[in-house]
């Protein structure tokens, strides 16, 4: 029976217990450093200072994932990771601290002096045990690797890179025409892997070897040419072995991000440019549900204040709709505060000629005379109207809150392009819209309205959604609100 490997966290707990005691023994010598060893563990403030920095510890080992790849790194990177853990660690334990008006009773400089001193204990600690596992002799299973002429060095050297996990590769078994004995001289003179590796032919002896040898698990790496038998993977499942077979992408699925699935009862490899979990959907979802209420909120409001004005100045609705595209390809209504004139869709072709995005692909202008109460003056000078005020401040934005309540929407996005625009698009920029389109994204807080070249807007959109977070979702949020309050130009 097969023991799938832990992931996260879990799949390094053993350095995660170092870190933990490791804290412990930092607070111990700052507060004795500090205090003495006196009161040390035997009053409240000592014993809920240490609780809590496990606890935030706890906290930055799912926040900050700071194991990830722990076994392939230099001492620099190692240095910096335990470096970060110990900042997150100060940071958010002195912000609790003052979060719940305990500030005064704990010693911040006990506090920074824990930190310092984790930070170079964790380092340490985490280099020793490292060596420690990468030189022991404790085999706790062995690896038999069906593999071919072309990929066999390329494997032994992943393995080689990966050698801490206690795996022993107790032979290679070739599929192909290898010269066997050609294999074994170039193993002999690498000097990497033990002198009692088997090296087989495809057949028979392999399959007694596998058959009467101590085998945990088989490995099937080999080029795509070569073709293993269903009758030697039956044979492997009778003897109930857990075998592995290596999954060759294409080029194209490599650049994106992919997982195993079932679809339609069928075993697959889906690729996406990114996914979210049901977890992250749910968080996504319930939080743009909130800000949707939110914002609904202030629409109303704004309906009350504004809508008279913009009928006065254009009289017609206050509300203006329009079809755009959103999620991959899918059409909606979005809705803003009306800011042009009942005209505008009208007399945009015959302006066409003065966008300054460059092939058309979005429609900035920058004098529009179809917006409310713009003028040019016979000198040039431009005199803002009631609907410049309501774009410079984003406020014809609000009503897209209904979207997001809808589900059209989300808070965060990429900004969804109208049907002439859509109808421009190559293959490249449609992958920006692969999530639901935004009320505000990365683009619109990089320069808003100033950024002239699409292609730089489809950059930022691929990279926010390869890059996506709800933490990166939270600073786009404030961002915007700092640019919309700095006037930085309209979305």
């Amino acid at each position: 029976m097969y023991q799938r490997k832990p992931q996260g966290i879990f799949k390094h707990w053993d350095f995660a217990v170092l870190d933990m005691v490791a804290l412990i023994c930092s607070y111990s010598i700052a507060y004795i450093v500090r205090h003495g060893a006196d009161k040390l563990f035997k009053n409240s403030v000592s014993i809920n200072a240490a609780l809590l920095l496990l606890v935030v510890l706890f906290i930055g080992f799912f926040t900050i994932n700071p194991y990830k790849d722990i076994l392939r790194r230099g001492h620099l990177r190692e240095l910096l990771s335990a470096f970060k853990l110990a900042s997150f660690v100060l940071v958010f334990s002195v912000f609790v601290l003052f979060a719940l008006k305990k500030g005064a009773a704990y010693s911040r400089l006990t506090t920074v002096m824990t930190a310092g001193v984790f930070c170079v204990i964790s380092f340490i600690v985490r280099e020793l045990w490292k060596r420690w596992l990468k030189n022991r002799n404790n085999i706790r299973q062995t690896l038999v690797i069906f593999t071919s002429a072309d990929t066999y060095k390329s494997i032994l050297e992943d393995i080689r890179d990966y050698r801490y996990v206690g795996s022993h590769i107790q032979g290679l078994v070739f599929v192909d025409d290898t010269d066997i004995e050609k294999v074994k001289a170039e193993i002999e003179a690498a000097d990497d892997f033990d002198s009692d590796l088997n090296v087989l032919s495809y057949g028979d002896e392999a399959y007694n070897r596998i058959l009467r040898g101590w085998v945990d698990e088989i490995y099937f790496d080999m080029a795509d040419s070569n073709y293993i038998a269903n009758e030697t993977l039956e044979q492997l499942a009778d003897m109930g072995i857990t075998f592995h077979l290596r999954v060759r992408l294409p080029q194209a699925m490599k650049e994106q991000k992919y997982f195993l699935e079932k679809f339609a009862g069928h075993n697959t490899v889906t690729s996406s440019n990114n996914y979210l979990t049901f977890k992250q959907a749910f968080i996504k979802r319930a939080t743009d549900i909130a800000g949707g209420l939110v914002g609904s909120v202030f629409t109303l409001l704004l309906t009350v204040i504004i809508g008279p004005i913009i009928f006065i100045k254009s009289p017609g609705p206050i509300f203006f709709s329009q079809t755009r595209v959103g999620k991959n390809g899918k059409k909606f209504k979005i809705y803003k505060f009306r800011s042009m004139y009942m005209d505008a869709e009208e007399r945009k072709a015959g302006l066409m000629a003065e966008n300054r995005i460059q092939d058309g692909m979005m429609f900035k202008l920058d004098f529009d005379p179809r917006i409310i109460g713009a003028k040019k003056l016979p000198d040039g000078t431009i005199k803002k109207g009631i609907g410049n005020r309501i774009r410079d401040w984003s406020l014809d934005e609000f009503p897209q809150f209904f979207n997001v309540l809808k589900g059209d929407m989300s808070l965060v996005g990429t900004r969804p392009p109208t049907i002439d625009e859509w109808e421009k698009y190559t293959p490249h920029h449609r992958s920006r819209l692969t999530i639901k389109p935004g009320i505000t994204g990365l683009w619109q807080v990089s320069g808003r309205s100033k950024i002239t070249d699409f292609d730089e807007v489809v950059k930022l959109d691929r990279q926010y959604i390869a890059e996506w977070s709800l933490g990166n979702d939270v600073r786009i949020l404030l961002k915007t609100i700092k640019v919309v309050l700095k006037n930085d130009g309209a979305m």
